[in-house]
């Protein structure tokens, strides 16, 4: 039997105590220690405790009472997403930082200025310094820091230098989209573009998918970009529209501008080409002369119109650039982009019924588009004969690129136009549209377009197996009242494929200049058509659209014009 202490006793005799014993006793003591050592620093802790609560609550009764008062950080509500139609993000917000001022917590208004330089050296000192030695509980530094310099502020330590939460608008493609998406301003409210037209719906957290191609954008943009510096060009402008849905894939104007910075652009490169500015396009309006007379029946494919000399009416003389100088037949006048014959086309059916057309086809009003940037066409008051013959081959009415681009894309679509959009449509959301050529007429124009890059100044434009068809126009642009022979807008429209219709394409060159390799021409078929062929091979196979045999018999009988080719007298390309 083992022996054990008891309180009130020691042991009988301690020698008969054994080993095992003794070790059971050290254990006993040990545990009873440590229980009454824990209640006691227990009871330590809780009285600790309850003097600091009752410090903080409650305080010495004659304590003075301090008011801690503190800024309250402005909420900033998510500005919703713009996305392309693939869903590739192209507007976005990303957080930052607003770094602020509590004026009453700065100990020394001079030291703190100095040492904030150090970080954000565009600051002013002087402004600082008196800021910082005012009483003002919130004074707004700099927006928009970067974590890099967010960390190195809060370094330095200075007591009332605070950060709140905020947001930034971010274009994750540059200026890739600058003309249509426009921007935002520093407290992203949007005010230009589709920020700004969209700026409610935006800020209520609505997604906004538009209608335009990434790839196309890009492709439209780079190709642009290449012919404006090849021929030193002051600009251009881009367009790439469905001709059925009216959805715009891509917008282009050059020079564009970095949306995140929009204020250290220069005016020119925020001004939109394609859809704010409004020119005298050329040539590009005989197919639209052309369509007219066939559609009232004024003339046929074979009607022939006399340019055998200049047509004078009054003291203005209309001549052709590279007169033929004979009897030209209806797909002859396009093909040598005869003036004389044109004007006399435009003559058969008279002033009237042209206005009609023109105003069906969308040109006398600003075009419905979901931008505020959209030009108003100029056009002549009153309306004579004289403007009826210049107007008919592009010279007397000016129009914005979209405005023609949606002309011809009538032309080509069975005769509807389809007022375009840059928001994605689906099939239920195409509009019915308004029938303005009959669907003869549309067809007729189709195999008169094709006709004017296999054998007129569009050849440029070709790309194999797409059958591109089209219309150079080269307008002399008015200086100072007066036409001028060395400064021109160059432009090419192009429908592809011609055979079963998907695209139009407009492209216009704001004065180029003539190269060794053009021989020193500046004009459409040399500039704007060559471009156009260029961003069609690049552009059509992303948009999925599938080249076909350019040798296939079928094809060619459908997209066929008769057409002499013994009469045939081109102007060398």
């Amino acid at each position: 039997m083992k022996l054990r202490f008891h309180p009130a006793a020691g042991p009988a005799d301690p020698s008969s105590v054994s080993e095992e014993d003794r070790l059971d006793r050290a254990l006993e003591v040990a545990r009873n220690r440590l229980f009454v050592g824990g209640a006691f620093f227990g009871l330590l802790f809780a009285g600790i405790t309850a003097g600091l609560v009752n410090a903080a609550l409650v305080g010495p009764v004659d304590a003075p009472r301090v008011e801690v008062r503190r800024s309250i950080p402005v909420m900033v509500t998510a500005r919703a997403g713009i996305t392309d139609r693939n869903g590739m993000v192209i507007a976005t917000n990303l957080p930052t930082r607003t770094l602020y001022a509590d004026a009453r917590s700065i100990l020394d208004a001079a030291e703190a200025a100095e040492a904030l330089r150090t970080v954000l050296p565009e600051l002013d000192r002087d402004k600082l310094i008196a800021d910082f030695s005012s009483d003002r509980a919130y004074i707004r530094l700099r927006r928009n820091l970067t974590p890099e310099q967010q960390y190195k502020v809060n370094r330095l330590g200075i007591p009332g230098l605070n950060f709140e939460r905020a947001e930034r608008r971010f274009y994750p493609q540059g200026a890739l989209f600058s003309h249509v998406l426009g921007f935002t301003d520093i407290d992203n409210n949007g005010i230009a573009g589709m920020e700004k037209q969209f700026d409610t719906g935006l800020r209520s957290g609505q997604n906004l998918t538009l209608s335009l191609d990434m790839r196309a954008q890009y492709v439209l943009r780079d190709t642009l970009g290449n012919a404006i510096d090849t021929f030193s060009a002051i600009g251009g402008a881009a367009v790439l529209m469905a001709i059925k849905s009216g959805e715009i894939h891509a917008l282009v104007s050059l020079p564009d501008f970095d949306p995140h910075w929009p204020g250290r652009s220069p005016a020119d490169g925020r001004f939109n080409r394609a859809t704010k500015g409004v020119y005298e396009l050329g040539s590009i309006f005989k197919l639209i002369t052309t369509a007219i007379a066939l559609d009232t029946g004024a003339a046929s494919l074979n009607t022939a119109f006399d340019a055998t000399r200049p047509l004078k009416i009054g003291p203005h003389r209309i001549r052709d650039s590279e007169p033929e100088n004979r009897v030209l037949l209806l797909p002859e006048v396009l093909v040598y982009s005869s003036n004389i014959g044109t004007a006399r086309m435009a003559l058969s059916y008279g002033g009237d019924i042209q206005q009609d057309y023109l105003q069906r086809l969308g040109l006398f009003d600003r075009i419905e588009l979901e931008l505020p940037e959209r030009g108003r066409p100029l056009k002549p008051s009153p309306w004579r004969d004289v403007n009826t013959m210049t107007i008919s081959f592009g010279h007397g009415l000016s129009v914005s690129p979209l405005h023609l681009a949606g002309a011809v894309a009538t032309l080509a679509n069975g005769g509807v136009s389809i007022s375009p959009t840059l928001l994605r449509r689906s099939g239920g959301d195409i509009p019915v549209g308004k029938r303005v050529f009959s669907e003869r007429t549309s067809a007729l124009m189709r195999r008169l377009m094709r006709l004017m890059v296999t054998e007129g100044y569009g050849k440029g434009a070709e790309s194999a197996g797409y059958f591109v068809g089209g219309k150079t126009g080269t307008a002399e642009k008015l200086v100072n009242g007066r036409y001028s022979n060395n400064k021109r807008m160059s432009s090419f429209a192009a429908v592809f494929p011609m055979h079963n219709p998907q695209f139009v394409l407009l492209v216009s060159i704001d004065e180029p200049k003539g190269i060794k390799e053009t021989f020193g021409y500046a004009g459409a078929g040399w500039t704007a058509a060559p471009a156009a062929g260029e961003m069609i091979k690049r552009v059509a196979p992303l948009l999925g659209v599938e080249p076909a045999d350019p040798d296939d018999p079928a094809l060619l009988k459908a997209l066929h014009v008769n057409f002499p080719k013994e009469e045939r007298r081109l102007a060398s390309y």
